[in-house]
């Protein structure tokens, strides 16, 4: 028997809420120089994706452009159906604090505050009252180890400690995906292996969707999906194994 309408129709609704974010034909450039030429891909629900390539091949800028903290030339970004680009400024800064989550290289807390406000700060940006923010906060100190450390401000903690700290501040809103820039870039080996394992703990647990711009290859194997960018083009290959076009 042929699939009736409701079915066809479930199997697609199943398709597009599995795929978290969409971006269609993305093109970015500065002045002369073009960086994203054409980018698009799908990243699941849950999924871990990493995004490798050399310096200045315009990994951070796809990154940006998908966490809408930079506007594209052409092109579309969904998240989680979401047209993001289609909406003006005040509705998209207020879709960004409470789906987006995003860790840097450079952890980025605020040097007056402790390791618990730094964590509520977007909650309360959010709009959530102070004993929701903190409450939230100190599950995820809980989570991460570092309860001792609530009320230790950012110079009292070693790097690994205000990485997680960082970690837990981007995922205090309950966001869909986390967006991360060389996110153990500044971290020794042992500390590096410890945020790793706990991007892993997250996917797994809570099915957070990571998309993480790495130089890392212990990072890249973890990972579910690594995809290469390379001339302003992704690629399921490192740029020295790309098949040459015809």
């Amino acid at each position: 028997m042929e699939d009736g309408p409701s079915e066809c129709f479930f199997d697609y609704f199943c398709i597009f809420i599995a795929s978290m974010i969409q971006v269609e034909n993305l093109q970015k450039s500065y002045g002369n120089l073009t960086v994203l030429k054409g980018v698009s891909l799908e990243v699941r629900t849950g999924e871990a994706l990493c995004l490798m390539g050399a310096s200045g091949a315009g990994k951070s800028t796809l990154l940006h452009i998908m966490g809408t903290l930079d506007v594209p030339d052409r092109g579309r970004v969904l998240i989680d159906g979401t047209d993001v680009f289609r909406m003006g400024a005040t509705s998209l800064a207020a879709f960004r604090n409470r789906h987006i989550g995003f860790i840097f290289q450079f952890h980025h807390l605020l040097p007056e505050f402790t390791a618990l406000e730094n964590i509520c700060l977007p909650a309360l940006i959010a709009g959530r009252t102070r004993k929701e923010a903190e409450t939230e906060a100190e599950r995820l100190l809980e989570l991460f180890r570092l309860s001792d450390r609530a009320r230790h401000k950012p110079h009292e903690l070693s790097g690994g400690e205000q990485q997680r700290v960082a970690v837990a501040r981007a995922l205090v809103n309950h966001p869909s995906v986390v967006f991360a820039d060389e996110p153990s870039g500044n971290l020794d080996t042992e500390n590096a292996r410890e945020l790793h394992q706990l991007f892993l703990q997250l996917r797994d647990q809570l099915k957070q969707t990571f998309v993480i711009v790495t130089h890392n290859p212990q990072l890249a194997e973890m990972a579910d999906r690594t995809l290469f960018m390379a001339d302003g083009r992704l690629s399921e290959q490192p740029a020295s194994q790309a098949p040459e076009l015809p």
